[in-house]
C-alpha cells in the first residue's frame, strides 16, 4: 500500500462518514478540484480554513548548468508553479506529530 492518498480513499472516507453515494461524492470531489483549479490559473489564492493556503507563484528565469555536461549552460526560463502553506492548525499538528 502507497503513502499516497488517492481520489477513491477520500471518496471513500467521506462516504462512510455522511449518507451520500460514492458517486455524488465523486462528482462533487471533481467540481470541488476544477473550481480551485480555475482559480488558481485566474491568479487567486485559495484559502481553506484551518489547513492552508494555495497559491500561484512565478519562479523567475535563471540560469542552470546540465547536469550531464556541466560545462553547458542552460537557461531556465521563468514558470509558474502552485505554492502550499499550511495552516496554523495544520502547522501545529505536523510539530505535534514530530514529537511523538
Amino acid at each position: 500500500m502507497s503513502n499516497n492518498l488517492t481520489k477513491k480513499e477520500i471518496v471513500e472516507s467521506v462516504y462512510r462518514r455522511t449518507q451520500m453515494t460514492r458517486a455524488d461524492i465523486s462528482t462533487m470531489f471533481d467540481i470541488a478540484i476544477e473550481v480551485m483549479s480555475k482559480a488558481i490559473i485566474d491568479g487567486r489564492n485559495i484559502e481553506l480554513r484551518n489547513f492552508g493556503v494555495f497559491e500561484q507563484q512565478v519562479r523567475k528565469s535563471r540560469v542552470g548548468r546540465n547536469p550531464n555536461r556541466p560545462t553547458d549552460i542552460v537557461v531556465i526560463p521563468e514558470r509558474k508553479a502552485v505554492k502550499f502553506r499550511a495552516g496554523k492548525n495544520l502547522f501545529n499538528a505536523l510539530q505535534d506529530a514530530d514529537k511523538s
